[in-house]
């Protein structure tokens, strides 16, 4: 089907682009300021404020659930909130077992709504030159490593792992495992200096659960632009808030804290999967996002 989307208001940061869009086929086949010339069937959004659909990160789904306890958990964390991708992580405890633990861990997603990026996370001893390779031929877009102490650094061999990690270069992200806030804090600063000095693709700082991912960090690992934005090329997934009371202004980051009771419509890739308190729940239509190339598009942090 082909429609058109008036008078959309696209928040990004805290700018307001008002645009028109032609969708065809699920996809944002066209975006200008008008679009008299066309034929098709219009919807006006002009009373709603427009936002990509949300990327969080949730690296323990439990998976062990029921299916109705399972769909619950996607409803209550996902769909109500705006999601419509997340990034998770399968545990990898040796190196060996990497290419069918994601395969075991890709099947039990296969239920998901909504798409999905896979990372792997792994304990520091994994951080290997071989082990790395093996990621870079199954292209793992993020690897998530469980820091215990700062001692475990010495005896990772950095520079050959660069070269592994070449030119694939998936980001290394820090799970400060069990630790207090001042000890997190002064692990995180020398993971920040040693990525730098060794050259290292990584996240500087601990990726916060059940959060909407930056665009930042979308783009290290190369999940934006292909989700968490709209743009013309891109698929037809986005959130429509009920506009705010004339006056008031909003930032791109509230909206997810502090207006889901203003969210009125969520759409991933053209079907509403969310209109005001229905859901419309249509069990694996999400789809395994497979990411090509890390850091395509580079975004400052």
């Amino acid at each position: 089907m082909t429609y058109i989307i008036e008078n959309a208001n696209i928040l990004k940061e805290d700018k307001l682009l008002k645009t028109s869009m032609l969708i065809r086929n699920n996809e944002i086949s066209l975006m200008q300021a008008e679009m008299k010339r066309f034929r098709y069937t219009r919807m006006d959004a002009g009373a709603f404020i427009m936002s990509a659909g949300y990327v969080v990160l949730d690296t323990s789904i439990p998976l062990e659930m029921s299916f109705s306890e399972l769909k619950e958990y996607y409803i209550r964390e996902f769909i109500l909130k705006g999601c419509t991708a997340f990034l998770t992580a399968v545990p990898v405890k040796h190196e060996y077992t990497l290419k069918s633990d994601l395969k075991c861990f890709k099947a039990s997603l296969l239920s998901s709504p909504i798409d999905y990026i896979i990372g792997v996370k792994i304990p520091v001893r994994l951080l290997t030159p071989s082990f790395m390779r093996k990621c870079k031929r199954e292209r793992v877009p993020v690897v998530f490593v469980e820091i215990q102490d700062a001692k475990e650094f010495e005896q990772v061999p950095w520079g050959w792992l660069r070269e592994a990690m070449f030119p694939y270069n998936c980001p290394l992200a820090p799970l400060f495992a069990g630790r207090n806030e001042k000890e997190k804090s002064r692990i995180n600063t020398l993971w920040t200096k040693l990525m730098q000095e060794e050259k290292i693709p990584s996240m500087p700082n601990e990726l916060m659960e059940h959060e909407p991912l930056s665009r930042s960090v979308l783009s290290k690992a190369g999940i934006y632009p292909l989700k968490g934005n709209i743009h013309q090329g891109g698929e037809a997934s986005y959130n429509l808030y009920e506009k705010p009371e004339e006056g008031l202004t909003v930032e791109e980051s509230q909206l997810f804290h502090y207006h889901r009771d203003k969210l009125a419509v969520t759409v991933l890739k053209g079907k509403v999967i969310r209109a005001g308190q229905e859901v419309i729940f249509r069990s694996g239509s999400g789809e395994h996002v497979k990411i090509s190339t890390p850091a395509y598009f580079k975004i400052a942090d």
